[in-house]
């Protein structure tokens, strides 16, 4: 590796790297001759992750003091954000005491406008029904269209769902809904079928056959990708068949701040405030409501990077709650092993888990290998802070930041000049602009916030307890219990997209219109908050993060 390969790293870092340099070719030789690094044992992978895993950690959770998940331990900065108040909007609906006539109306509502909720959309009205789409930012901006890695699904003969469906139950500590668990993973082989059809490019070989690798955590090469830009293709065709659909409307920039009911229980709408119009209020009645308004991240638990996009700021779980739906897993939270660490202006983007799919192993500041790459997310999260803080055995930013290498240049002396470039053409042209070479330096990572494991308990069909409530994506909870496996958010967004959408447009179709929309599902919630003395500052949903001394919107 020459010197001026090394001009981006800081003097500090430099020595570590040409460490990891010269102990590369002994690593490859190793790998090809078959010799990978053990795989842990469950003993060791409970033990290590009880020990180091941020989940884990007391001073990071709190028992909920309101609510049906009452004396739950969940990450502080949630347990803040759902134990408050109204938004000022709807504190002001409450104590005119009706609701103002519907300024729009429509046969399903889907709030979020990520891969779930456009799923959720084209299905819904692929059966004839008028179908609006409100989601907080832009069409289209979400945790989504930031996906890196793949999809699994068993559609290889070497597979089938059932292998998935146990890779999945072991990398969730077998800790799943089954029931949605086989959802997932029986219809896998469909939702790929059915994003081809739309149109979406999978890595193929010349042949036209599928291009498969491991993802961590999995017994069969089943992860399958566009380049490293697979959540971007996958939005691209969705919203292409979306745009298509003349019964599909999309409001941008309207956040959902309350859930609407009626005196028997039924959602029926909700309450928008629109960000570019002064934040005025709008009413929106529907016969069916489907929640995709995706994850936690930009609460940054623990003071954690995330990968997240800006609006991921748990609206979903908020609202929800406050109707008295009850959570599951919401003290499991993923941690992305792989975050970059430096350049430190790039924290909280990833380096795909499909790079260690293909060979880049994890080393230490003196180039050793300390973990198979390959264990799943949360036990590879647990062994790098392990190595940074047990053993002090990170390379230091200058910042003061801790990291491991992730090997990068590995891939090209194992499958051949040009497989980085090719395979991840995103992250090498990115990495590129800033002066730095990934066939010849590796990468320092750490371990970024990156997907809310749990939420909102849902049948298979993706129905809430409560009518006309259906929900999809990473809102939920149960489908991979603990601790998720790479690719199966994407597919999860898809194969329960799918079945929500249906859902709610049978629901729609098949019962009368709801009564009078009201808002007395959170008029107990509301009494328990008093009661407990919660501060009436404190208000919810965020919409937007916090940064610096900028006010949250």
């Amino acid at each position: 590796m020459s010197e001026r390969a090394l001009n981006h790293l800081p003097e500090e870092l430099r020595e570590s790297a040409i460490a990891v340099a010269r102990t590369r070719e002994d690593r490859v030789r190793r790998v090809q001759r078959g010799d990978s690094f053990p795989e842990l044992s469950l003993t060791d992978r409970k033990a290590w992750l009880e020990d180091f895993h941020p989940d884990y950690r007391a001073d990071g959770r709190r028992a909920l003091r309101v609510g049906v998940n009452k004396n739950q331990g969940i990450p502080v900065e949630l347990a803040n954000l759902l134990e408050a108040w109204p938004r000022a909007s709807v504190r002001q609906l409450l104590q005119g005491g009706t609701i103002p006539e519907a300024d729009y109306e429509t046969d399903v509502l889907v709030i979020g406008a990520g891969g779930a909720g456009v799923t959720a959309a084209i299905e819904a009205a692929k059966r004839g029904l008028d179908v609006l789409i409100a989601t907080k930012l832009r069409a289209g901006d979400s945790n989504t269209i930031m996906a890196e890695g793949g999809i699994q699904g068993a559609d290889q003969e070497c597979d089938s769902p059932l292998q998935h469906y146990l890779d999945v139950l072991g990398g969730g500590h077998f800790s799943n809904d089954p029931e949605l668990a086989e959802a997932l993973c029986q219809d896998g082989p469909e939702a790929l079928a059915w994003l081809e059809e739309l149109g979406m490019l999978f890595d193929k070989y010349p042949t036209g056959r599928m291009r498969v690798r491991h993802g961590g955590g999995t017994s069969r090469k089943r992860l399958h990708s566009s380049g490293d830009m697979t959540g971007l293709e996958m939005m691209r065709v969705l919203w292409d068949e979306c745009r298509n659909l003349a019964n599909v409307q999309v409001m941008e920039f309207s956040p959902i701040v309350e859930l609407l009911t009626d005196d028997d229980g039924r959602v029926v709408g909700a309450i928008i405030e629109r960000l570019t119009h002064n934040n005025e209020v709008r009413v929106i009645q529907a016969k069916s409501v489907i929640l995709a308004t995706g994850g936690l991240g930009r609460l940054h638990l623990q003071s954690f990077p995330t990968s997240n996009h800006y609006g991921a700021t748990a609206d979903g779980l908020v609202l929800t709650y406050r109707a008295g739906l009850p959570f599951r897993d919401l003290q499991h939270n993923q941690y992305h092993p792989s975050g970059i660490a430096f350049p430190e202006q790039k924290a909280g983007l990833l380096i795909t888990e499909k790079f260690r799919g293909l060979g880049a192993q994890l080393v230490n500041r003196f180039g050793d290998e300390f973990v198979y790459s390959l264990e799943p997310r949360d036990v590879t999260t647990a062994a790098i802070i392990r190595e940074c803080s047990e053993f002090s055995h990170g390379a230091t930013t200058p910042s003061g930041n801790v990291g491991v290498w992730l090997d990068i240049p590995m891939i090209d002396d194992l499958h051949g000049k040009g497989t980085i470039e090719r395979e991840f053409p995103g992250r090498f042209s990115e990495f590129s602009r800033h002066g730095i070479d990934l066939t010849k330096v590796p990468v320092l990572v750490y371990p970024t916030l990156h997907y809310q494991n749990g939420g909102v308990r849902i049948r298979g069909d993706g129905a809430t307890g409560l009518p006309g409530l259906y929900a999809a994506g990473e809102v939920t909870g149960g489908v991979h219990g603990k601790n998720r496996l790479m690719g199966n958010a994407l597919l999860e967004l898809i194969v329960f997209g799918l079945r929500a959408g249906r859902a709610a447009a049978e629901f729609a179709l098949s019962t009368n219109p709801g009564g009078a929309a009201g808002l007395s599902h959170i008029e107990s919630y509301l009494e328990d908050l008093k009661a407990a003395n919660i501060d009436e500052t404190r208000t919810a949903p965020m919409l937007l993060p916090r940064y610096g001394k900028a006010l949250a919107i």
